[in-house]
């Protein structure tokens, strides 16, 4: 084997294929882009929503509801969980840096402690924001809810 007798292995290179060369091509003329319109012109791209003139959808269908700026989205964390937590890990204080790292929230979301289930050990909990019945349950145990 000598480097002026290697070539591809048969069938892996195509030739490419030479629009606009005349018409002895047989992809002159047109240029495989058939005939007039919008997408047969140089500088063509479709706008996004464009639907050949008809009505897109997006205009179609009417406007409803608004976003209220002022709405605060919380992760959701029951006493039950906090529970499983706690008897797992062996807490006295359970933070926010313990539900990310146990994966219950990402480092960007804020923690609402909510009250279902039943908390059985003593522990102070901090979090964003508490339900009342959340509260109720944690001061019962002898804990305490820190509002951070």
């Amino acid at each position: 084997m000598k480097l002026n007798t290697l070539k591809p292995a048969d069938g892996s290179v195509k030739t490419r294929k030479r629009i606009g060369r005349g018409p002895g091509s047989g992809l002159g003329g047109t240029s495989t882009r058939g005939s007039k319109g919008a997408k047969s012109r140089s500088g063509y791209s479709r706008k996004i929503g464009f639907e050949g003139g008809q009505m897109p959808l997006q205009r179609l269908v009417p406007k409803y509801g608004f976003k209220n700026i002022n709405h605060v989205e919380y992760k959701a964390i029951n006493l039950d969980t906090i529970q499983e937590m706690i008897s797992a890990a062996n807490l006295e204080k359970v933070t926010i840096a313990d539900f990310i790292a146990a994966g219950y929230v990402s480092s960007n979301q804020l923690v609402k402690v909510l009250g279902r289930g039943k908390l059985t050990s003593k522990a102070t909990i901090e979090a964003n924001a508490f339900s009342q019945s959340a509260i109720a349950a944690i001061e019962a145990v002898g804990g305490s809810a820190v509002k951070l």
